[in-house]
């Protein structure tokens, strides 16, 4: 494929517009011959490794991360049989080792449960050993029937961060809940991606939680797309796996626990919120190049220019930056179409006259220029790419504050959702009133206990039945 063949569809015919920006920008190449599993390039591997770094270093603060096995033998996945019936159809088996039948199937992960709880139950004796709080970022399988597409729906997640902790009461494990939600507010900040926290209805929680909270992102065609979520466990899976601990009282007693997950789907909610007809726009604390230098070289000049940008491109690296200098062969206008399809969130253009005025020409990925001072630019780069962060927030937010609509009537919910919105309506709690708004939709009940500042925590009359209800997320997900 060449990538420099024509321009991006327009970001408005978003599916095309996604498919193409993944190979034109070197994200992914999805020309692997099994459906559903993807190639990393090394660019979006960057990009990629940037994103889970920002994980790792909220997680670190008071998880340890570790590694499990990615086989889990049947007998185990077996167990749990409510887990199984939400993870049944997905399963992939490994049926054979060479060209010999194996005694035991081995499943591979769909998700970590089975494989981790076990060996939990190995590790827990004592209160003292409590609370446990173990992440790892690994791939997981699952058959997906639905139509595939790169990040959003695959058939190998790449990257999916879980975490699992087990403590003492019941009230422990909520405040963990609660602690997670925080640091998946804090990442997607960093990410400049606006969420939505909700409580999911009692039939689409995990398979064996007490309850699920699930974080959204509003794309730019209106869907929904889950990006994360905390699962409150209670003892549900300890009573399966025999997690037991003695008490300080000297009684045994089932653990609780909990368990989070974020997958790669934060890139893919990344790319489609704040790229553009250009291409990628990258925030700055993920940009694997966060500032690009092109030399602006002219006549006699072609040596002293290429000086300077080298000396630049030394004092921006030495101050930590991610930088890169691009002295190839190729027109500048062509260096800046190279640069702003992989959204490199500042240019720096640096020609005869910038060098003789001390200054550095500035250009924001998210729109404007403006004339920087060579003697303190470290300074000005770190100002530059803060105005960035900040225009890409904003924007982000005005889309998502743009998509949510407060409707009364089915008429008016379907019509929000038709429009490409996600709707907030008032519901009763009582599943007959979800299915009826499902059913009359062809949307979903996302979730109430809405946490947003873009939704109000109001109550009023069900949509459906008119009993007292809540605020309430509907709308069409991926």
């Amino acid at each position: 494929m060449d990538k420099d063949a024509g321009a991006l569809p327009p970001k408005h015919q978003f599916s095309e517009w996604y498919n193409d920006i993944l190979w034109r920008a070197e994200i992914m190449d999805v020309r692997y011959p099994v459906k559903g599993l993807y190639v990393w390039y090394p660019y979006g591997f960057a990009v990629r490794k940037h994103v889970y770094q920002r994980l790792r270093d909220l997680l670190d603060r008071d998880h340890e991360e570790a590694l499990f096995p990615l086989l889990i033998p049947e007998q185990e996945f077996m167990k749990e049989a409510e887990h199984i019936k939400g993870f049944g159809g997905e399963v992939y088996w490994v049926t054979h080792g060479g060209t010999a039948p194996l005694d035991v199937k081995l499943a591979l992960r769909p998700t970590s449960e089975t494989a981790i709880y076990p060996i939990y139950a190995l590790w827990v004796r004592s209160h003292a050993d409590l609370p446990i709080r173990i992440y790892q970022i690994v791939n997981t399988f699952r058959h997906e029937t639905k139509q595939t597409r790169p990040m959003i729906r695959a058939r190998e997640i790449t990257s999916f961060m879980e975490s699992h902790t087990v403590h003492e009461t019941w009230k422990d494990a909520e405040s963990q809940v609660e602690s997670e939600i925080a640091l998946t507010r804090e990442f997607y900040e960093s990410l400049c991606i606006p969420i939505i926290i909700s409580k999911r209805p009692d039939w689409d929680k995990f398979p064996g939680a007490d309850y699920t909270i699930a974080v959204d992102a509003i794309m730019p065609n209106g869907k929904t797309l889950q990006i994360g979520t905390v699962h409150h466990l209670g003892n549900h899976f300890s009573k399966t796996f025999e997690i037991r601990y003695e008490d300080i009282n000297g009684e045994q007693q089932y653990a609780q626990q909990t368990c989070y997950g974020i997958s790669e789907r934060s890139i893919a909610a990344l790319i489609s919120l704040h790229g553009d007809d250009t291409g990628l726009v990258l925030p700055p604390a993920v940009a694997p190049v966060q500032v690009v230098i092109v030399p602006i070289t002219i006549g006699k000049r072609h040596e002293d220019v290429i000086a300077s940008a080298q000396s630049l491109e030394q004092e921006l690296r030495n101050a930590g930056f991610r930088v890169r200098l691009d002295t190839r062969e190729m027109r500048p206008g062509a260096k800046y179409y190279w640069w702003e399809l992989r959204g490199v969130p500042l240019r720096l253009e640096l020609g005869p006259r910038d060098i003789d005025g001390g200054t550095v020409m500035a250009v924001r990925r998210t729109g404007g220029k403006v004339a920087l001072g060579r003697v303190d630019i470290k300074a000005g780069v770190s100002r530059v790419l803060a105005e960035i962060a900040d225009a890409m927030r904003v924007k982000a937010e005005e889309h998502t504050k743009g998509r949510l609509c407060i409707v009364d009537t089915i008429g008016a919910l379907t019509s929000a959702l038709n429009e490409g919105n996600v709707a907030v309506v008032h519901w009763c709690n009582e599943r007959a009133c979800g299915d009826a708004i499902e059913d009359k939709t062809n949307a979903s009940v996302l979730g109430t206990d809405v946490r947003s500042v873009y939704v109000p925590a109001t109550e009023g009359a069900c949509i459906i039945c008119g009993k007292p209800g809540k605020a309430t997320l509907v709308g069409r997900a991926y």
